[in-house]
């Protein structure tokens, strides 16, 4: 019999700096099975960097290889924003290039692969795919945290990123990577 996949609550306090987005997000995410801390954590942060209209998880999760990990789409189809997570084939990356005006990659894995991968392959309009890494460690450490209901803070501040859980608080580097 196959595990169920594990649901999780966020209220998110956002404070993207940068970007100038202060916003509440109240989130569910279903974590699947074979799915990892370090890939549900990236999606979330992801998720919650990128906010705005329309954007939404993959409706059939990871069942959909070929789907964005998270996206964001007009009523009338277009794709505006196609973020993957981890490292993502360069056919994937090129499908997307194609398809969205924006293409995005939030990597918890080692960034040189898929940095390589990309410079091999012709992978449409690679130099306008925005890719970004998180520490590993750190996204091990918050989902040492995590609980199935979550009331969490993010600020995003000049590359830096702050994941507050109650009195405790981690902090990594954003580190953005040119392909």
């Amino acid at each position: 019999m196959a595990q169920p996949s594990a649901l999780y609550r966020f209220h998110l306090d956002l404070s993207d700096v940068d970007q100038g987005l202060y916003k509440t997000l109240d989130l569910r995410l279903a974590k699947h099975p074979s799915e990892s801390d370090a890939y549900l954590m990236t999606r979330l942060i992801a998720y919650a960097l990128n906010e705005r209209e329309f954007l939404e998880f993959a409706p059939e999760g990871l069942g959909d290889p070929d789907a964005p990990a998270i996206s964001a789409k007009t009523p009338g189809g277009e794709i505006l924003l196609w973020i993957e997570i981890g490292n993502p084939s360069a056919r994937k990356l090129h499908k997307a290039a194609k398809a969205a005006k924006q293409v995005k990659v939030y990597t918890y894995k080692d960034p040189d692969v898929l940095l390589k991968e990309i410079r091999e392959n012709k992978v449409f309009h690679a130099e306008t795919i925005e890719i970004y890494s998180i520490d590993p460690r750190f996204l091990e450490t918050i989902a040492g945290r995590l609980e199935r209901k979550n009331t969490w803070g993010i600020i995003l501040h000049e590359g830096t990123l702050n994941v507050s859980m109650g009195n405790l608080a981690e902090v990594t580097d954003l580190v953005k990577h040119q392909a």
